[in-house]
């Protein structure tokens, strides 16, 4: 059963899952936006926080602006040892998300490691240590879609999920503009207010000065530079993590198909434009796994998810067969990783 917020929750979401406001006093400028006192704002937050809705409010980094890159990575992990195989993925401290999947390969997780460091060989180690019967790695060629916003302003069974306002919808190529292109790029004082800004936002009424006192830094311009982080596409927003689960989207679907070479551009582009999808992309194939287009599908029930499949079939003339879809079964792990740069 979803968990039960009122409409001035459902708003507080709707707006922070989007964009929390960079600015001195935040729950201020969510006063005027909801029409509630500052302070309810703030304890509606911590009620939210304390209920499991919010997991953090903090920043979404573009890894690849930072010098990490990050894969996707399977693990087939015999029954005996699937705990003690997530017991060590759930710890590693690159490993954002981690879920069971109803697969052969049941487990699946993200990672991210510095550019200067072999992520294979991390993953070896890992496979090594978890004592892995087979292990996929399975990094992005190409992203079509990332970033989901699942709105609450409709009644949780006519549940909507839509692309961030604007949808992250891009290429590789699209990945490094901006007035800083690269890692190296980055300033000295860039570097301080990324690894600052890191961590969930203390629920004060002027949380920002919190965190640019710890670098004796003016929070003005401690702000100024959240802001140009921001406008470069280094950060890509700064929001609340919400718990979908919590709210009515408890069905996860992760679809992956064997799709011609010709036409993975274009079917990638139609599954973007779904809204009930969060991430699509295309990724590597191994002689273990033929499948290379991904979408991550949400909605509140499996039929609802498979209804989205065939709508997916009918826009892109995806052929039904080449798809394996694989449903999640259990989170074992969801965070943001934190970058050291």
């Amino acid at each position: 059963m979803p968990t039960e917020v009122d409409n001035v929750d459902k708003n507080l979401l709707n707006i922070i899952q989007a964009e929390f406001p960079l600015s001195r006093e935040p729950f201020a400028a969510l006063e005027l936006r909801l029409n509630i006192n500052r302070n309810e704002v703030i304890q509606r937050i911590e009620s939210l926080k304390s209920r499991g809705i919010i997991r953090l409010i903090g920043p979404v980094f573009n890894p690849k602006r930072l010098g990490y890159r990050t894969t996707l990575v399977a693990m087939k992990v015999p029954v005996e040892r699937l705990d003690k195989a997530e017991q060590i993925i759930s710890t590693h401290p690159m490993v954002s998300h981690c879920y069971e999947r109803d697969h052969d390969f049941k487990l699946w997780f993200t990672l991210a490691m510095p550019v200067a460091e072999d992520i294979e060989r991390e993953i070896h180690k890992l496979g090594s240590k978890i004592k892995a019967e087979e292990v996929l790695n399975l990094p992005a060629v190409r992203v079509f879609k990332i970033g989901a916003f699942f709105d609450l302003s409709r009644n949780n069974s006519h549940l909507s999920l839509r692309a961030l306002f604007p949808p992250v919808i891009a290429s590789p190529s699209a990945e490094g503009r901006g007035n800083l292109n690269t890692y190296s790029d980055l300033s000295s004082i860039d570097r301080v207010v990324i690894n600052e800004l890191q961590q969930d936002l203390p629920l004060s009424e002027k949380p920002f000065d919190l965190m640019s006192a710890r670098l004796s830094m003016d929070v003005g311009k401690f702000l100024s530079h959240c802001r140009a982080l921001l406008q470069c596409g280094i950060m890509r927003r700064f929001s609340a993590s919400i718990n979908h689960s919590k709210l009515g989207f408890t069905a996860n679907a992760m679809a992956c198909w064997n799709t011609p070479t010709g036409i993975i551009e274009t079917s990638g582009n139609k599954i973007a434009k779904f809204p009930e999808i969060s991430h699509c992309y295309e990724r590597q194939t191994s002689n273990l796994w033929p499948y290379n287009l991904f979408a991550m599908i949400h909605a509140a029930t499996k039929e609802t998810c498979l209804g989205i499949v065939d709508r997916i079939h009918s826009e892109t003339g995806l052929d039904k067969n080449d798809l394996v879809l694989l449903f999640s079964t259990r989170e074992i792990k969801k965070t943001r990783v934190r970058y050291t740069v």
